[in-house]
């Protein structure tokens, strides 16, 4: 056969890798967590209901507890419902968060920081990039997230990251990488959740220390969607702006208008620390992103 027929079949056997990529590249969990996740801290921790809906962590002077995703992602939106450890829960922490897993770490934290009965509980992000983080806020819920379930949801593009708590967005970060500001675009992530003791900061700066008596405490976590670009080594494929990748489209470039004014709302009624207010933290020298459009 001639060089030109073999030309032609490789070139086939291209396009055909190629759509087969292409078609994988944004994926819709199952909803199963046996399936999607697998417990990387203390399996005797992690209880799975049998039809693999929901899951949940304890904690204990044992051990705490956490699970991964087995898929890594490079953009999309991940949605978790979660219910949180109730009581005297001062000193726990529950990690709901994207890590990549190079040295120079990118990452966007959902952090619940547990509290002394009756208080409020404290939701604080903070995000990563390029190794780099020192960016945390910190807002009171305005719910008690221990009565019952809610979507703590993140939106990752090439134009912002979006925090959500039952879809309002609580905080942003832009990519303005032009200007010289890190911004998390190359390295995916996985999706990760952890629950584990941090007394020694968590509560009231570490004034609270966990009451072993009140364990265990558990964390409840059910109905996620990962509507993402699976990772496949190949990152133009969760860069393109395609009918897989909505995320990437103009229209979630910035928030619309219902969501910038759940925004405002919530930085004005319920934010109890931003670091782009911490002059003293950063000596007067504010991270570059803080002078810069929020959306």
């Amino acid at each position: 056969m001639s060089t030109n027929y073999f030309k032609f079949i490789a070139f086939i056997w291209f396009l055909n890798q190629n759509a087969l990529q292409i078609s994988t590249a944004s994926v819709v969990s199952t909803g199963d967590f046996n399936k999607d996740f697998f417990v990387s801290w203390s399996p005797s921790h992690v209880n799975t209901s049998a039809d693999g809906l929901s899951r949940s962590l304890k904690l204990d002077q044992e051990s705490g507890s956490a699970f991964d995703s087995n898929q890594m992602f490079l953009f999309g939106q991940i949605d978790m419902e979660i219910k949180l450890v109730p009581g005297d829960s001062a000193g726990t922490v529950l990690a709901f968060y994207l890590a990549s897993d190079q040295p120079n770490r990118d990452e966007l934290d959902f952090e619940f920081l547990g509290n002394v009965s009756g208080q409020p509980y404290i939701l604080q992000t903070n995000v990563f990039a390029d190794g780099f983080d020192d960016r945390e806020e910190r807002i009171y819920l305005w719910f008690d997230p221990t009565a019952d379930f809610h979507t703590y949801s993140v939106l990752w593009n090439l134009h912002q990251i979006v925090f959500m708590v039952d879809n309002k967005p609580i905080r942003t970060y832009r990519n303005h990488a032009d200007k010289g500001v890190a911004y998390p675009r190359w390295q995916p992530m996985s999706i990760k959740a952890s629950l584990w003791n941090g007394d020694s900061w968590a509560t009231r700066g570490g004034k609270d220390k966990t009451d072993w008596s009140k364990a265990p405490f558990i964390a409840s976590f059910r109905n996620y969607k990962t509507d993402a670009c699976v990772w496949n080594g190949n990152p133009r494929f969760c860069r393109a702006d395609s009918s897989d990748n909505w995320w990437n489209k103009e229209r979630y470039s910035s928030l619309d208008r219902d969501q910038k004014r759940w925004f405002k709302w919530v930085r004005k009624y319920h934010m109890i620390y931003d670091y782009c207010l911490d002059n003293q933290r950063f000596q007067n020298n504010l991270p570059k992103e803080c002078s810069l459009p929020k959306y």
